[in-house]
């Protein structure tokens, strides 16, 4: 085996084609992965992991590649980022204002996918189509576009009393999906929630609130040679080194014929990648 990169683990990099292109980047290199399927690999942990955002040394990491300090003070650490329509700006306790003006306000979709059934979930507009290739849908739809992140955290909160709102990266990772007609499924959850969406427009105005009815469902393809029928996944902290044949690539796990890791998960752990 010869070594490919070592560095810090970035959450892969994505490209829309007729199947889903990926990248890893370590360090300061990227790796094309897709030419990796089919190939024995090994990713092997160094037992170091730095800050995301600061490079400080931590034990342990938070929220998907920080350390405890930026954890507790990054405004896309905060609480909101998770549950957006606890967005806290309009109260004055952001904790950078100038961040939270600069990712929040702005355009945020609403949409389906379905990844292991259908589920509603929100995006800022320069996130699609990545968001739905990090979650491994296979089907997506954008169902409203809105002026802010509070907004759209109403929206999804709103429609996710009727729809899942999670995914079930067992049934993703198994391919157990079937094909949904999300405009049926959109039009449905419109008609349910009419009272709901409503008064939400009524809230913030029409011109915040945009429903989009002759939006296109989109179809995803993932390089996966072989889907496995029983799910076991590697962590680094427990498994410092992870071997196996590439069998694909779905969202942000690699499949291997050993099992499957979420790069995602692993952000700014020192890794070292061998094929």
């Amino acid at each position: 085996m010869q070594q490919l990169a070592c560095g810090a683990l970035q959450k892969m990099r994505t490209e829309l084609s007729d199947t889903v292109t990926y990248f890893l980047p370590v360090g300061d290199q990227e790796v094309p992965m897709n030419e990796l399927i089919g190939k024995p690999i090994t990713l092997h942990y160094q037992g170091a992991i730095n800050c995301t955002h600061c490079g400080r040394k931590t034990n342990k990491s938070f929220s998907q590649g920080y350390c405890y300090p930026c954890f507790k003070s990054l405004p896309q650490c905060d609480q909101c980022i998770v549950k957006p329509e606890l967005c806290h700006f309009h109260e004055g306790s952001c904790r950078d204002e100038s961040w939270g003006e600069q990712f929040c306000f702005q355009d945020h979709y609403v949409y389906l996918a379905n990844s292991s059934g259908v589920k509603v979930g929100i995006t800022r507009g320069t996130q699609v189509p990545t968001r739905w290739m990090d979650q491994g849908a296979v089907q997506a739809l954008p169902i409203f576009k809105v002026a802010t992140r509070l907004q759209s955290g109403k929206v999804e909160r709103l429609l996710g009393e009727h729809v899942a709102d999670k995914t079930n990266w067992r049934k993703m990772l198994k391919n157990d999906v079937e094909d949904l007609d999300l405009t049926a499924t959109r039009d449905l959850l419109f008609e349910t929630c009419q009272a709901g969406l409503l008064a939400l427009e009524n809230e913030f105005g029409l011109h915040a609130m945009q429903r989009l009815p002759d939006a296109e469902q989109i179809e995803i393809n993932y390089p996966v040679l072989n889907y496995p029928q029983k799910v076991t996944s590697f962590n680094f902290d427990k498994t410092p080194e992870v071997s196996g044949v590439l069998q694909g690539i779905k969202g942000q796990y690699l499949i291997l014929d050993t099992g499957v890791i979420n790069m995602r998960k692993f952000t700014a752990y020192q890794v070292a990648i061998s094929a």
